[in-house]
């Protein structure tokens, strides 16, 4: 009596359509994950932020105001930091990879409430106009929350130790 070479039959896996099929539900459903993933995450690559109130009305004022400019995730424009033919520059990015965090609540207050020129050196071409005619001062302090949420964590305790010799204007309403 011979042995058979196999003791139980041979198991035929799914058919070949079907595991593509269900390979490619895991990869839509991949990508969907992450897709989600990237656009709750703040710009400067943290985990995803959960906006409280205050910076979720900033970031409504941000969009409508200042992202057509600097970008509604806070990328700014191409060239940022080249002068244009006029003497202008493109509006700077609000990211890690700007300087908005280099400063204290107090000038970003300024910048915002009065323009561009607000910081500027001498003779600076600044193109950024001034919000104060309309956003009130609580909106402005909305507004940079709202931005504050797009920097990393060193450059939020950077800008916060800034903050400290220079904070928002103890006039401006809260």
């Amino acid at each position: 009596m011979s042995t058979p070479k196999h003791s139980r039959p041979a198991r035929r896996s799914g058919s070949p359509g079907r595991t593509k099929l269900v390979l490619s539900g895991v990869v839509v459903t991949l990508a969907i994950v992450g897709a989600v993933l990237w656009f709750v995450r703040p710009s400067g690559g943290g985990a995803p932020v959960s906006l409280n109130d205050v910076e979720r009305r900033g970031q409504i004022l941000y969009r409508a105001n200042c992202a057509s400019c600097h970008g509604t995730s806070g990328q700014g424009q191409v060239n940022w930091q080249s002068a244009r033919p006029d003497g202008t520059r493109p509006a700077p990015p609000h990211d890690v990879t700007g300087h908005t965090w280099h400063h204290a609540d107090a000038v970003l207050f300024g910048i915002v409430k009065e323009g561009g020129a607000y910081a500027a050196p001498p003779g600076y071409a600044a193109t950024m106009p001034g919000f104060k005619a309309s956003m009130t001062d609580q909106q402005i302090i909305e507004v940079l929350t709202y931005v504050k949420t797009i920097w990393g964590p060193k450059e939020r305790q950077y800008q916060s130790s800034m903050s400290e010799m220079g904070p928002f204007p103890s006039d401006a309403q809260r």
